[in-house]
Parts: structure tokens; C-alpha cells; sequence
């Protein structure tokens, strides 16, 4: 009703309030139109071996990942920008010009803000399951619950010095139980206190930046809980208030999702060493009963490696004919046993992974969790390859369950469900016989199990990795990471990067899904040296790869100590260092939380996949420009491989300007 009791608004009676939208719908519309059709990966994708298989999957009438993409074209536009609302019941809500605001008033930085919190937490619930699995499975060693041996006592007896857990007239198990209760703590803790890890292992000027910012976590468990309530309809209006808590994210998945994993997993198995492994789908051997593992979780992976390399299983291999029993790695469960067990070749990352089922050479596909397609089932089908589940947060339809229940009340039954998986395997592969196989004859030698021991082991300290880079020998060293993403050339950005990196000077730290294709076409082979710039080659000699790689997605703890050491040798802050991360072809939500982590560590990252936030200027703007002030780091974004290597370059060489160091020619 008209009213003389009008309050001091900033528009006139009648007149709506304005909500600026931004035209998000060209932006997406161009971005578009970088992205790859099944045909375009089949004339560029760099692996031969994988131009084959989808051609060969074609012929057998299998549809893979890169035929599910073109069908699901075109995308839909407002999740492409991050405008789309789906955390009530009210919507969902879309922001267009006309409708600038959701149902409950959100505007487009709000949704925005809230979709990216929400994936930095879903990230952090993926690697932070991941450690939870780890880290019950070193406490149940430690306390006889778990019939497996501690490994990794030197990793076990440096890091407890870091946590003041006290060693002396202790037992190993006595002090692993600790370390698991002090990490598990990080994990779950609901009072508010001190997180021991970042205390501990963080950098003291990067827990002071962080401490500015209120962003120290309180746990891993809380940081997702409270992103997923304060983004809840209702709740945290303010989108720089979502942000804050998306950094908070980012350091419970750091710092627990991935360092706290990797303590763990080096604790319980042992650090592994460098070794020459064999890669690629030419390395699938007829003849033998072929068991892949596939998944993130190493330790009911560890005993199915063990028990099936024995003498026991090898004579029950050979009572059925077969020459024996083989394994294969396909994503982070290959990669972290293949410097560990002799017998595990790795063979894809996760969108490889139908193609390598389409060879119809495995008998038996054990999964556990994430980046497991549930696609893998069709064509398993198709060649009667038994698929088995092992955790209970992940399961197949036709799969075959044998695992850890929800409590993990039969971790003690570790080795008998070994057996059980072995066992199955050897009965598909009597089943199999006869099936048709073809595999594509791509097979080559790689160099793995990279980390900061192994560097300090070859090089006496970080001492000379110190002085090459101060000289220009070494002109950076970038860490390339990240799950791939058929919105870019499969594999293609990964390589074209990498390969401008080392022509340039650069070392390149590598792990997870962007190490396959660097492993399959021979960057981590000591034959590539030959690829470098002439300074590196000199740096390198004749033993050391361009590429080193360190292993599995938690192993980016391993390039960070690497960083770490090298800076400490110099005196210098992380962000003074002309060091970089990429994942080019990042496509998950852990794959957020995995660069924001390098960012919040002061180190820009590089990307060829645009993140879903084109529909606020303000969050792209925040994300890509403006943590420069608060983090010291940006991202950068560019669909175009050669410009991201280009900006990778310039950027190290700013660094190495800003220290005065030589310049590199």
C-alpha cells in the first residue's frame, strides 16, 4: 500500500532492486569452442597405444569416455559458469539477466562461492578418506590388529622428532601408535584446538599467513562439515565469508588429505625406492593370470601384491595352465605399489581405463575407491572380466564384493581376503580361456619412485639442486599434476607443457593421472635427457630423467618437501621461488583442493581447464588475481598448452629476476 512513511532506500518506490549479471553466456560460448570432439583426440591424442583402443572399442561396439562427452553435448551452460542452485528444494535456480537472483535471494557470487566451497569439500572428504584408511590401518598394525609388518621405521622415527612423540626405550609399534593418534586427531578433532600437522610440518612463515587470514583448520572432518553447512540455503550469505572457509578446505586437505597420507603410507609400507618399471598397454603379457588393481587404497592392495607374488600362487598358476600371475596398475593404486612390489606395471589413469579392459587380456579388475567409472562394468562384460569392489563406499552393479566392511571390524582378515581376491582370479582366468585379446605393441621403460630422500640420496643434500637453480642450469622446477579431462586433448596438454618445460631448462616433479602419459612416452626415461635445454642436460648427467616421478596423488607431499628443502637450503620463502604446479587437465573436485593447496604454499598454478565460476566476476576475479595479495599466488587459465608453458616460463623467470639470480639464455 502507498505509504508517506517511506525508509531511505537506494532505488526509488517501485522500482526493483538491481542485481548486476554479468554475460557469462559469451564467455562459455567461447569456451566452448576450445573443447575436443572423439574425433579430434583419436587425430591428436600423443599415445598411439590409445589412438588404437578407441578405434579397436569402436569396432567392438564399446562406447568409452570420449564418445559419452561428444553425446552429452551440449553441456548445460549455467553449470559450465557455476550459476546453477541446487542446495534447496525451493529450485533449482539458475541466474540469468532475468532472474539475477535465486529463490532464497542468492546472487551469482553467492551460488558461485557456495559451489566451489562445497567441491573444495568434497575434495577433502576423497583424499581425507583416503588418510583416514591409511592411518586406521597403521594404528591397527601397531596394535597387533592388523597381521602386516611396519616398514617404514626411518620415515616413522624422523617424523616423530617433528611432533615431539617421545622414542626413547619405546617400541616402533609404541611410537607408530602415536603418530596414527596424533594424525587421526587432525583428522576428526571437534574442539576447537591446534592442528598438530601444520605445527609441526608447515613453513613458519606460511602458518603466519594463514593465522592473518583466520583460515587454520580446526579438522579435516570439520572443515567439510561446516562448508557444508554454512553453504546450506539460509546460512553464509557473504560470498568472501564461502571463500574464506574454501581455503580452510584447502589446508585440512593438504595437510591431512595428503600429508598426513603419505606419513602413513610411508610408515606402514615403506618408502619404496627408485626402480625401472615397465609402462603401457604393450606390457600386458598373454599367457599369465593378469589381475589389475585400481583405486587409492594401498594396504589390502599391499597383501594381494605379496601373497600373489609367492611361490604358493605361482604353483597354482601353473597347475592351470597359466605362466603365472601378473599385476597391473591402473590410477594411484599401480602407482604406489609399482616402486614398492616388483610385480605391478601401470598401465593407465582413470579415463584409460575402459581402454585397457577393451584389450580383453584382464582376468580379473580389483577396485576400491574413486576415479572408478562405473563404465568399467560394460565393458567388462564384454570380456568376462571379473570385477571385484573391496570398499564399501564404492560399489559396482555385477561386481563381486570382497572387503573391508563399513566398521572395518574385519581389518584383521586382510590376508584371507587376499587369498579370496587371488582365488577369484585364478577362476576367471579359467573361465577366460579362449577369450580374444588385442593389444597394441606400445611398451617402454620409466624411472619412478622419486622423493626428497632419493634427491638428497643422489645429490648429498639439496645442495646442488640449490646451486644449479641459483646459476640458471635448472631454470625452475614445476610440479604437473592432475586427473585428465576430455574437455581438452587427452593426454595432449599434459605432454605439449612438459615437453616446452624441459626444452626450457625446467625439472618436472610428477605424480597421479598426468604421470601416465609422461611415463608412457618416455619423459621419465633417462632418453629424454636428450630433450632438455643444453644446461640441464649438463645438470642431469646421464642417470637422471627429466622427469621425476614421485608417485601416487598424496605423493605431491613428496614435490613439496623437494620445494621445501631447496628453499630451505637457500634461506628463502616459498614464494620467492621460481617453482610452479599445473594440472592441465584437472577434472574433479579433489583437483581443486590439489592446486589451491600449492597456492595457499605461495605457488602460482597453471591450468587448461576452466574452473565453474565464469558467472561471477568477483569469485573469477578472487580465484585468478587476487589471492596474489593475500597468498602471495595466483591462477592462471588458458585452453592453449603453449601459452600456459609460456606463462609458466615468464613467470619463473620474474622470480629468478626478483632474486637477482643469472639469467637463463
Amino acid at each position: 500500500m502507498p505509504t508517506d512513511k517511506w525508509v531511505p532506500h537506494t532505488h526509488e518506490p517501485g522500482v526493483p532492486h538491481e542485481h548486476g549479471v554479468n554475460d557469462y553466456m559469451k564467455a562459455v560460448a567461447e569456451y566452448r569452442k576450445t573443447w575436443p570432439t572423439k574425433q579430434d583426440v583419436i587425430e591428436q591424442t600423443p599415445d598411439p597405444a590409445v589412438r588404437e583402443m578407441i578405434l579397436r572399442m569402436e569396432q567392438i561396439g564399446c562406447d568409452t569416455v570420449f564418445d559419452r562427452f561428444d553425446k552429452q553435448q551440449p553441456q548445460c551452460t549455467f553449470g559450465i559458469a557455476g550459476v546453477c542452485c541446487r542446495v534447496c528444494f525451493m529450485g533449482p535456480c539458475k541466474i540469468t539477466p532475468k532472474s539475477p537472483r535465486g529463490v532464497c535471494g542468492a546472487d551469482a557470487d553467492l551460488i558461485v562461492a557456495r559451489n566451489m566451497t562445497r567441491a573444495a569439500a568434497g575434495g577433502l572428504t576423497q583424499h581425507g578418506a583416503h588418510a583416514r584408511e591409511i592411518l586406521i590401518s597403521l594404528k591397527a598394525a601397531a596394535n597387533d590388529q592388523l597381521d602386516i609388518p611396519i616398514l617404514g621405521e626411518e620415515k616413522i622415527r624422523t617424523v616423530c622428532k617433528a611432533f615431539n612423540i617421545p622414542e626413547e626405550g619405546r617400541s616402533l609399534k609404541e611410537v607408530a601408535n602415536d603418530l596414527a593418534d596424533v594424525l587421526l586427531e587432525d583428522l576428526s578433532r571437534a574442539l576447537p584446538g591446534e592442528y598438530k600437522t601444520i605445527t609441526a610440518l608447515a613453513p613458519a612463515e606460511r602458518r603466519e599467513v594463514w593465522k592473518n587470514l583466520d583460515i587454520l583448520p580446526i579438522s579435516a572432518y570439520n572443515e567439510a562439515f561446516d562448508a557444508y553447512h554454512r553453504t546450506c540455503v539460509g546460512t553464509d550469505g557473504d560470498w568472501e565469508s564461502n571463500m574464506k572457509q574454501f581455503l580452510r578446505c584447502g589446508l585440512a586437505f593438504t595437510f591431512t588429505g595428503v600429508v598426513a597420507a603419505d606419513i602413513a603410507t610411508d610408515a606402514l609400507f615403506g618408502q619404496g625406492g627408485r626402480r625401472t618399471s615397465k609402462v603401457n598397454i604393450g606390457a600386458l603379457k598373454k599367457g599369465y593370470v593378469n589381475i589389475a588393481v585400481h583405486g587409492h587404497l594401498p594396504t589390502l592392495v599391499s597383501q594381494i601384491c605379496t601373497i600373489g607374488a609367492s611361490e604358493e600362487y605361482l604353483e597354482k598358476a601353473k597347475a592351470i595352465g597359466a605362466k603365472g600371475i601378473q599385476f597391473y596398475g591402473i590410477c594411484c593404486s599401480g602407482l604406489s605399489s609399482m616402486y614398492r612390489y616388483e610385480n605391478v606395471i601401470p598401465l593407465c589413469n582413470a579415463i584409460g581405463a575402459e581402454l585397457v579392459l577393451g584389450t580383453g587380456a584382464l582376468d580379473c579388475w580389483v577396485a576400491d575407491v574413486q576415479d572408478v567409472y562405473p563404465a568399467i562394468m560394460d565393458v567388462a562384460r564384454c570380456f568376462n572380466t571379473k570385477v571385484i569392489t573391496t570398499s564399501d563406499a564404492a560399489r559396482l552393479p555385477g561386481a563381486e564384493h570382497i572387503g573391508y566392511d563399513h566398521h572395518h571390524t574385519n581389518l584383521s582378515e586382510t590376508k584371507a581376503l587376499a587369498r579370496k581376491i587371488l582365488d577369484r582370479a585364478l577362476e576367471a582366468h579359467e573361465l577366460r580361456k579362449g577369450m580374444p585379446v588385442f593389444i597394441p605393441p606400445y611398451e617402454i621403460t620409466a624411472e619412478v619412485g622419486f622423493s626428497p630422500e632419493s634427491t638428497v640420496k643422489h645429490y648429498g643434500s639439496f645442495k646442488p639442486l640449490a646451486e644449479a637453480l641459483k646459476s640458471g642450469k635448472v631454470r625452475g622446477i614445476v610440479n604437473v599434476v592432475g586427473c585428465s579431462n576430455p574437455r581438452v586433448i587427452y593426454e595432449k596438454a599434459t605432454v605439449d607443457i612438459v615437453d616446452t618445460l624441459i626444452k626450457n631448462g625446467c625439472i618436472i616433479l610428477t605424480n597421479g593421472c598426468a604421470s601416465f602419459p609422461l611415463m608412457k612416452l618416455g619423459y621419465c626415461n633417462t632418453d629424454a635427457i636428450k630433450k632438455c635445454s643444453p644446461a640441464l642436460q649438463e645438470f642431469l648427467g646421464d642417470d637422471q630423467p627429466p622427469v621425476w616421478h614421485v608417485g601416487e596423488c598424496v605423493d605431491n607431499a613428496r614435490s613439496s618437501g623437494i620445494f621445501a628443502g631447496i628453499a630451505g637450503e637457500l634461506g628463502l620463502n616459498l614464494p620467492q621461488m621460481p617453482f610452479a604446479m599445473s594440472s592441465p587437465e584437472w577434472s574433479n573436485e579433489k583437483g581443486i583442493d590439489a592446486s589451491l593447496g600449492f597456492r595457499l604454499m605461495g605457488i602460482n598454478s597453471y591450468h587448461c581447464v576452466e574452473p565453474p565460476t565464469q558467472g561471477s566476476d568477483a569469485v573469477t576475479k578472487w580465484l585468478k588475481e587476487d589471492t596474489k595479495d593475500i597468498l602471495g599466488s595466483v591462477m592462471y587459465v588458458n585452453t592453449d598448452p603453449a601459452k600456459v608453458a609460456e606463462k609458466i616460463l615468464a613467470d619463473i623467470d620474474a622470480k629468478r629476476a626478483a632474486l637477482g639470480w643469472a639469467e637463463v639464455k
